[in-house]
C-alpha cells in the first residue's frame, strides 16, 4: 500500500477561553492530515499544538508536516516502524506533528485489516468514563462550576490548579465541600508549583481525598519527585515528565511517580505511546489516557489504544468537552453522558467535514 500524498489542513477550532497553569487557550490550534493511497482509500491523523508544553504550534506543525509528507511520498504504508523512524532521523523532538502522521498509519493499517483500530491493537470493547475539567478561577467560581457538572452527572471532577499554592487549597475544599464525598476528584497543576509550594500544597489536601496529582513541579525538578512523593498524602502522576519511554523508566527507576498520564501529543503518536505503557506495566505503574484540545478525530485514537491497554485505567478525555464551540467531527467517538461510545467501524471510524475543511488552510503533497 503506497502512500501517494498528503493533505494538510490548520484545523482551528475557537474555544470559550479555558485556563490552566501555563496560560489561557482562545482556539484549540490542531493540524489534520489525511494519508491517500493507491488502495482506493486514506489515512486520518490529528494532532494539537500546545506551545506551552511541547514547545510547537500549529505554524511549525504545518511547516514540519510539508517535511514529513514528502518525505514518506511513494513509500509502504503498513511498515510503520520504517516510516516512524524516517521521522524520527530526520528530526529530533517534534512529537505532536508526528503523532498525527503517527495515527493516520494506525488508521490505515487496521483499515487494511477490515477492523477497527482497538481491535487491530489486541483490545477488546469494554466502558470508559472520563472525567471533566474545571479551568483555573476564583475558588468560588470553580465550586460553583463543580456543582453544575455533578448535576450534569459528571462522577469524576479533575481540578486545574498550580497559580497559588494557599488558593489552590482553597479551591480543593470548596469544590469537595460544595460536590460532597461521592464524586472523585483529581488535580493538576501543570508544572505551577516549586517543591516547598507542592509538599505544603499537597499536605493541606490530604483530608479531602483527592485521587492524584498530575505534574505538581517543573519536569527539570524530577530529582526533587522521589521525595515529595514519599512526603505526599496525595499520589504523584508524571504528566509532562514522560514524553517517552526512556522517561518513564527513568521516573520509575527513582520511584518518582505512582502513575504515568500517556499523551500521544507527547510521545509521537501510538506507536512509542504502546512502549510507555509497556515500560509502565512491567513496573506495576497505571497509566491515564489523556490529551490536549484534540477535536473527536484525536479523541476517537485515544478511545481505541485505551480499549486495547488494560494498564491504562484512569481516562482524561474531555478534550472536545473544554469549551470547544463547534463540532467538525463526522463518525467517531460518542459520549453517552461521560461514558464514550466508540465506532466499530474499520480504521479509526472519524473523519472531518468537507464543508469545515473547505475554510481551513491546505497543502497538499
Amino acid at each position: 500500500m503506497k502512500i501517494l500524498k498528503t493533505d494538510i489542513y490548520k484545523l482551528s477550532i475557537p474555544m470559550h477561553p479555558f485556563t490552566i497553569a501555563t496560560g489561557t487557550m482562545h482556539y484549540a490550534q490542531n493540524i489534520f492530515i489525511r494519508i491517500h493511497t493507491d488502495a482506493g482509500y486514506y489515512g486520518v491523523g490529528e494532532c494539537s499544538a500546545f506551545p506551552m508544553i511541547v514547545g510547537e504550534t500549529q505554524a511549525t506543525c504545518f511547516e514540519m508536516a510539508r517535511d514529513f509528507a514528502a518525505l514518506w511520498k511513494g513509500k509502504e504504508a503498513e511498515d510503520i516502524s520504517q516510516r516512524m523512524t524516517e521521522l524520527h532521523a530526520f528530526t529530533a523532538f517534534n512529537a505532536t506533528i508526528k503523532s498525527a502522521f503517527d495515527m493516520a498509519l494506525y488508521d490505515l493499517a487496521a483499515k487494511a485489516s477490515n477492523q477497527p483500530l482497538y481491535q487491530f491493537l489486541g483490545g477488546t470493547k469494554k466502558d470508559i468514563e472520563t472525567d471533566l475539567t474545571i479551568g483555573i478561577d476564583t475558588p468560588e467560581n470553580m465550586a460553583s462550576r463543580a456543582i453544575q457538572f455533578k448535576e450534569d452527572g459528571v462522577r469524576i471532577i479533575k481540578i486545574k490548579l498550580g497559580k497559588n499554592g494557599k488558593e489552590d487549597v482553597e479551591r480543593v475544599k470548596r469544590i469537595r465541600e460544595a460536590v460532597g464525598e461521592d464524586i472523585l476528584l483529581r488535580i493538576d497543576a501543570n508544572q505551577g508549583w516549586d517543591f516547598d509550594t507542592a509538599i505544603d500544597a499537597l499536605t493541606a489536601m490530604g483530608p479531602y481525598n483527592v485521587q492524584f496529582c498530575e505534574q505538581p513541579m517543573r519536569r527539570w525538578d524530577d530529582h526533587k519527585l522521589p521525595l515529595l512523593r514519599k512526603q505526599s498524602p496525595v499520589k504523584i502522576m508524571a504528566d509532562e515528565s514522560v514524553f517517552d519511554h526512556h522517561d518513564a523508566a527513568r521516573l520509575i527507576r527513582e520511584h518518582a511517580c505512582d502513575y504515568i498520564n500517556i499523551k500521544f501529543a507527547k510521545s509521537g503518536g501510538i506507536m512509542e505511546a504502546q512502549e510507555i505503557d509497556r515500560t509502565a506495566k512491567q513496573h506495576n505503574i497505571p497509566c491515564m489516557m489523556g490529551g490536549m484540545l484534540e477535536s473527536r478525530v484525536a479523541l476517537t485514537a485515544f478511545a481505541h489504544f485505551a480499549l486495547a491497554h488494560e494498564n491504562i485505567i484512569f481516562h482524561d478525555m474531555d478534550t472536545c468537552l473544554l469549551g470547544h464551540k463547534t463540532d467538525p467531527v463526522t463518525g467517531g467517538v460518542r459520549y453517552k453522558g461521560y461514558v464514550l461510545e466508540i465506532p466499530g467501524t474499520p480504521g479509526l471510524g472519524a473523519d472531518v467535514d468537507e464543508t469545515f475543511l473547505q475554510q481551513c488552510e491546505k497543502v497538499t503533497v
